[in-house]
């Protein structure tokens, strides 16, 4: 169930945005942590990238009518950023770009059963995904790869 303050953050945060030139991908309430925090993923209107300074830009602007709203009780941590940590690398600069990061790997077995693999990204080629499990190299034939996300580190 989702966090009942969600809907109308994505309806303040949509609202500046749109004029921006942006649009909101994600907006996330992690209410568990103190203080708590509000993340909300940050996308071009026109699909071209993000950058530091369109993120500072729309904190600036989300913070004032954020506080003008007062739908946050007690104290909070704005988080402004971009798609692309947690989410799927597509295109070969994705893969080129998170080589050595954590990610998650699901794809389909022989059988048909779908499994996922945790590791640090190695590459990709036109044949595998190549992803390193603890000091073992391991190669997923692309046929058989549904989707790979960047994932957190085991800690």
């Amino acid at each position: 169930m989702a966090h009942p303050l969600i809907t109308p953050l994505e309806k303040l945060a949509s609202s500046l945005a749109s004029p921006m030139g942006f649009c909101i991908e994600t907006v996330a309430l992690h209410s568990h942590r103190n203080p708590q925090a509000l993340v909300i993923a940050l996308a071009r209107s026109n699909g071209t990238g993000i950058s530091l300074d369109d993120c500072a830009t729309f904190s600036g602007a989300f913070s004032e009518a954020l506080e003008l709203e007062s739908l946050i009780p007690g104290a909070y941590v704005l988080e402004i950023t971009s798609p692309g940590v947690g989410e799927v690398l597509q295109d070969d600069r994705d893969f080129r770009s998170f080589r050595g990061f954590p990610v998650s790997v699901l794809h389909r077995d022989s059988s048909g059963t779908e499994l996922r693999r945790e590791g640090s990204l190695l590459g990709r080629d036109a044949e595998a995904v190549e992803i390193n499990l603890r000091g073992r190299i391991v190669r997923i034939p692309i046929p058989e790869v549904l989707e790979v996300r960047l994932s957190s580190p085991e800690t």
